[in-house]
């Protein structure tokens, strides 16, 4: 299979994950679709480290996942306390946890 073709699914995955950011209003969506855009980078990263033929953009893929792994850990903790608070995970909510 030819590497452009990876490059498009990435492109198509980004601008899906973009626009459900853009266009969402839960935060539960709203991190499913930047994590679905972190995703898309990914594939790109390692679609252009296999047609230059080094490992650079593989290594620079799993240090990506590493800390969307710890993006998510943090924004649950965010939604649950949201959540917890509102009973709602509408990210219009979320202003009103300012002190």
């Amino acid at each position: 299979m030819n590497p452009v073709n990876y490059l498009y699914l990435a492109a198509l995955l980004f601008s899906i994950g973009a626009t459900g950011v853009l266009i969402r209003r839960n935060a539960i969506v709203l991190f499913m679709c930047v994590e679905l855009m972190l995703n898309a980078c990914n594939l790109a990263l390692v679609a252009f480290s296999r047609m230059h033929g080094n490992l650079d953009g593989q290594i620079i893929a799993f240090f990506t996942m590493v800390v969307a792994a710890a993006e998510v850990v943090v924004g649950l903790a965010i939604i649950v306390s949201l959540f917890r608070s509102r009973h709602s995970a509408s990210v219009d909510d979320a202003s009103l946890m300012k002190l």
